[in-house]
């Protein structure tokens, strides 16, 4: 039996279930409305959809690493109960070692590919929706490599990821000092990663602050410039990474601490995802909502 877009609309609606999920379904049952209802109840699929407007922004954030390749992916839900269940927890660890070898382009193409037991991962991901009754999402990963090492930190048990990548010869002290550095990374959070990386638009921006601030102090022009050159390196010391005093030494620079352990070693990535950052949370009433609930 031919499945029509019609077909496919009817139990969408039904279920709210994905597009793909009641196409797969029905081809499944032949085209059987009552029975692709019912596939679907079985896998759960319908019931990840009825929970996908709410927000998630708990979750995880995990590294891992292949050589001198690594990933940081961040995989978010509702609650921060979620982060140590058991099945999300390894569900966030499988995909990130899947994410690390099959290198996909971006989240949506991620989630198109084949995972496990004949499911793609935004499957098996409702799935996990529909057993642990939260929303859940995969929000973003990024993958780091180099000529050299690659060392990845988590902090405060995936509420931050750090990748840091150093270009060298790679051996384990070369690892240890990218792995400090990425530990400098998660507490102190640079802007940038040197003066080169430093846009315009902030350079600009800055200098103008410094100027008008000068020049309202009374200075004068001739030596304005001067000022503001000077107070440019201080700026450049606070927000670029190699330019900042390295919290585990404070007498040397990041770049300084790195080349000391190597020379010509030097940091030239870096990703640090900070949980649910940018997400917009709910704010939530929660004796209110049980009421709710117990009313309904």
């Amino acid at each position: 039996m031919a499945i029509t877009a019609a077909d496919v609309k009817k139990l969408r609606e039904a279920t709210g279930a994905g597009m793909m999920d009641c196409k797969k379904a029905l081809t499944e049952v032949g085209g059987d409305f009552d029975a692709g209802v019912d596939y679907l109840r079985k896998k759960g699929l319908g019931a990840a959809e009825k929970k996908a407007g709410r927000v998630a922004a708990e979750g995880i954030v995990a590294t891992k690493t292949n050589g001198n390749a690594a990933v940081v992916l961040e995989v978010n839900a509702e609650t921060d109960f979620v982060s140590k269940n058991d099945q999300f927890v390894a569900f966030v660890d499988k995909l990130a070692g899947f994410i690390l070898e099959k290198r996909p382009a971006d989240v949506a193409a991620l989630l198109a590919m084949d995972f496990d037991a004949g499911l793609t991962v935004e499957q098996t991901l409702s799935q996990l929706i529909a057993t642990i009754g939260e929303n859940m999402s995969v929000r973003r990963f990024q993958i780091l490599e180099t000529n050299g090492v690659v060392s990845g930190y988590i902090h405060g048990a995936g509420k931050i990821g750090v990748l840091v990548a150093v270009e060298g010869e790679a051996d384990d002290a070369l690892a240890a000092i990218a792995r400090n550095v990425a530990m400098h990374v998660a507490a102190v959070n640079p802007e940038f990663i040197s003066r080169d990386s430093v846009t315009d638009e902030a350079i600009e921006r800055e200098r103008k602050v410094l100027t008008e601030r000068a020049l309202a102090s009374g200075k004068p022009e001739a030596i304005v410039e001067k000022i503001v050159a000077g107070q440019m390196n201080k700026f450049y010391s606070e927000n670029c990474l190699l330019d900042q005093a390295f919290v585990m030494d404070t007498d040397k620079t990041v770049a300084k601490a790195v080349s000391d352990v190597q020379s010509g070693a030097k940091v030239v990535a870096v990703a640090r995802f900070a949980l649910g950052e940018g997400i917009e949370k709910k704010e939530e009433d929660f004796a209110a909502e049980v009421a709710a609930q117990i009313k309904g």
